[in-house]
């Protein structure tokens, strides 16, 4: 993945002439990278038959979602002794496929549910501390609709109620993002289908201090297999750095072909465009 980041990078000065040294990459250029990658990388294998949940990984009831967002200093600890970790277990679809996955421990479990990624000193009065943990399941929703997964429960001395988190080891399984490896910050924030040809896409992109908001064009490239969304931000270059702020925009494209079952790829990052935020995915 590497390679391709270098090989685009390479493009203006391979095309011809110092004059082109300051060009920026084009969408057509970004687009060649992210229809090869998605194809390439195993990145669609992963989004058609893998598990790619499109709803939180951790569950709770209200009022543990309450107190957790109201200490928000709070770390999290063991605190009591946690059973072995099983050596593999199965997602099962409602549809009736199944898939063998590895799991974390629940040690693991624990630091995925902390927002700090890292678990809080046991001693630490500014913690909730986890006293057990049961591996069970939990319903959860996927691209491939529900299933039944493979989660830890974990209980807290120190918690009204107990929070679920997913135990599929997603690391070792392999997740899209995996697969298309390092990759360059999105423009595309989301879109909306309006009809199966028209999509409401919003975007961000940046502006220098002190200078007229550019014209932005929302670009859109069709494929057998997926739709490419990108921007097109026309400046007039200009030698050394600027203070640059954040601005968002709205547009509409239109679809040759109806959206069907392909997939929407922002053309800088080479990803799904649900996979740029913390929101997950939301299957249609």
């Amino acid at each position: 993945m590497r390679r391709l980041l270098v090989a685009l990078l390479m493009v203006p000065v391979l095309a011809g002439g110092d004059h082109l040294l300051s060009r920026r990459l084009t969408f057509d250029d970004y687009t060649v990278g992210a229809v090869w990658t998605w194809r390439t990388s195993g990145a669609a294998e992963i989004w058609r038959n893998g598990f790619v949940p499109t709803e939180d990984l951790s569950q709770m009831q209200r009022d543990v979602e309450k107190q957790i967002s109201s200490d928000e200093e709070y770390g999290f600890a063991v605190a009591g002794p946690l059973p072995a970790t099983p050596t593999g277990a199965r997602i099962r679809w409602d549809d009736g496929s199944t898939m063998q996955v590895p799991v974390i421990s629940a040690r693991q479990a624990l630091n995925a549910v902390s927002p700090f990624g890292m678990e809080a000193s046991a001693q630490d009065h500014q913690a909730y501390k986890m006293t057990a943990a049961t591996f069970t399941t939990m319903r959860l929703r996927t691209l491939r609709g529900l299933a039944t997964v493979p989660a830890w429960r974990l209980y807290f001395s120190n918690l009204p109620g107990p929070i679920d988190q997913v135990a599929v080891d997603q690391a070792t399984l392999g997740t899209v993002e995996d697969a298309v490896g390092d990759h360059l910050p999105s423009d595309v924030r989301g879109f909306e289908v309006i009809d199966e040809r028209t999509l409401r896409v919003s975007y961000d992109y940046g502006v220098c201090l002190g200078q007229k908001i550019p014209p932005v064009h929302l670009r859109a490239d069709e494929r057998s297999d997926v739709v490419i969304l990108g921007i097109e931000v026309h400046e007039h270059l200009r030698g050394g750095l600027c203070a640059g702020v954040g601005a968002s925009g709205e547009g509409v494209v239109r679809l040759q072909e109806p959206l069907g079952g392909r997939v929407v790829l922002d053309a800088k990052s080479r990803l799904p465009v649900c996979l740029h935020w913390p929101a997950p995915c939301r299957a249609r």
